[in-house]
């Protein structure tokens, strides 16, 4: 069995985050780029499956400019066995649904049998990737995974709930995503990251995908910022003493913001 994960760069969460003046796309230049935390967590359960005798690779797949091999490069030095990169200025602002059709085209590539994705991405927040591969690809989506047990041909998954979990199967190939709660990821050791330096990455274009490069990007995107305003200036907070009337303070406050 081969496993496919998808892994994106994104902001650092802890950075000032802004988008572009020019093109009200996010502006990624301006701060430090990080692996997106969930996918962290889908690279590390899919070496598990590995190590376990569930797989036999596992291999990285992201899209993204040149410095998203950054990330790639941390997946690598993980452990997983090879990488994709999707790499293509035509891509630039590419919605949800553009993305979804270069990486199914790009899974298209490949020789897999699950695809295993974080439940999120932390620049966006969509939680819709998953759901739109399975659809393009026509194979079953398990989201929301705690736990995954991958026998024979069938896959199967604890989807995390408000009060619980659902137990949740389908026949491969399929698509999963995962949550936090899944495992805690390892740290690249020194051996893993000299290692990743020699591990193999094919970078495809828009063209080697075989899609049209007047059909994607922002001008082709489904959805737009069309105008933002940057966050005010924090303000001094409000002290309320209490005389005895704080309670009615308090809630005149409250009312005032709307918050009651």
């Amino acid at each position: 069995m081969n496993i496919v994960v998808l892994v994106k760069q994104v902001p650092d969460t802890w950075a000032e985050r802004r988008l572009s003046d020019k093109d009200k796309t996010l502006d990624r230049d301006s701060v430090d780029a990080v692996m997106n935390e969930i996918d962290e967590y889908a690279v590390e359960e899919a070496l598990r499956i590995k190590e376990s005798g569930g797989a036999d690779s596992v291999v990285v797949l992201s899209m993204g400019p040149d410095r998203a091999t950054e990330t790639i490069r941390k997946a690598l030095s993980m452990g997983a066995d090879s990488a994709v990169h999707v790499n293509d200025a035509a891509l630039h602002g590419a919605c949800a649904i553009q993305t979804a059709n270069a990486l199914a085209a790009a899974l298209g590539t490949l020789e897999w049998d699950l695809v295993i994705a974080g439940s999120e991405s932390t620049d966006a927040r969509l939680s819709i990737m998953a759901a739109l591969l399975s659809e393009k690809l026509g194979v079953p989506q398990l989201s929301g995974a705690r736990k995954v047990t991958v026998e024979g041909g069938t896959v199967t998954v604890e989807r995390q709930t408000e009060t619980g979990y659902d137990k949740v199967q389908g026949s491969l190939p399929a698509v999963v995503s995962v949550v936090e709660k899944i495992n805690e990821p390892r740290y690249p050791s020194f051996k893993g990251i000299m290692a990743a330096k020699k591990k193999p990455v094919t970078t495809l274009t828009v063209a080697d995908l075989g899609l049209d490069a007047g059909s994607v990007g922002l001008e082709n995107a489904t959805s737009e910022v069309v105008e933002f305003t940057l966050r005010p200036p924090r303000q001094a907070g409000q002290i309320v003493k209490d005389e005895g009337d704080g309670g009615a303070k308090l809630a005149e406050f409250l009312a005032a913001q709307k918050l009651v």
